[in-house]
């Protein structure tokens, strides 16, 4: 595999953008080309086989582009999908999906402690945090909780701000998330609210940014498999399989920078 190939990126909307953005800043040299299904966002709320039709129809277009890392940079497709597209993709690219880094991390920082989750019902109701944590044997108490607001107030730019504070305050309030000493942040949308949530729990508990936690992940494996890019020149795009203009600015929010999305349709 050639180390210069591409690393593909890709999640239901714009907001795996903050796991890209981890990854340029951890690996500048690497080529990325993203892929927003802006179409049919969220996934949140979608079936597993229709999560699983979109993931594979992505990974074609990646594919295409001899992507040699396809990163799932969704948490409803990284547990409605995984398995599906790395038996579809073979021995065509390694595919890496944002929950096993983060069972990983808690793996080896987290035995015998109390870990809260929060995120998108499909995740939350898919339960494979739980499922994962458990076979780990390591005695790690997982506290689920699904909060389906927080990721369409990211994406309509309300965050550090008095509306974002009382809804993440009225979800971490809630019982189920008594006793945690740690908080998974099981959406690439909510390390936009990190700093909110810290500040809520002033430093009681440790809130996990998962977006820097995978990007270590991938850096990790690019340097285990010698396929870190060396070379200084890098090539970046981003697709979406629609195209609005509120997706182009709100790209900002997401990525840190401006950048540009091509419209790429999916289904034609």
């Amino acid at each position: 595999m050639n180390s210069s190939a591409p690393i593909g990126i890709f999640d239901s909307g714009i907001g795996g953008l903050t796991v890209a953005y981890a990854v340029t800043k951890l690996l500048p040299n690497e080529n990325i080309i993203y892929f927003g299904d802006t179409a049919h966002l969220p996934y949140g709320d979608k079936s597993a086989a229709a999560i699983q039709a979109y993931s594979i129809k992505i990974c074609n277009v990646l594919l295409q582009q001899k992507c040699k890392v396809i990163l799932i940079a969704c948490n409803s497709a990284s547990a409605a999908a995984f398995e599906l597209v790395k038996e579809y993709v073979g021995s065509k690219a390694k595919v890496i999906n944002v929950i096993d880094p983060i069972i990983e991390y808690i793996s080896d920082n987290y035995a015998d402690k109390t870990i809260g989750l929060i995120g998108t019902k499909q995740t939350v109701n898919s339960n494979i945090y739980r499922k994962k944590t458990d076979l780990l044997g390591k005695n790690i108490v997982l506290k689920s909780l699904a909060t389906p607001l927080l990721a369409p107030m990211i994406e309509e730019g309300f965050f550090n701000h008095t509306i974002s504070e009382s809804i993440i305050t009225e979800y971490l309030q809630n019982s189920t998330l008594d006793g945690i000493e740690a908080l998974i942040l099981g959406c690439t949308h909510y390390p936009l609210i990190k700093e909110q949530i810290d500040n809520y729990y002033k430093g009681k508990v440790s809130v996990l940014d998962t977006s820097e936690i995978v990007a270590k992940f991938l850096y990790k494996y690019l340097s285990e498999n010698h396929l870190l890019h060396e070379m200084n020149a890098y090539i970046r795009h981003f697709y979406v399989s629609d195209y609005t203009q509120s997706f182009e600015t709100s790209t900002k929010i997401f990525f840190g920078e401006q950048i540009r999305l091509e419209h790429y349709p999916l289904w034609e």
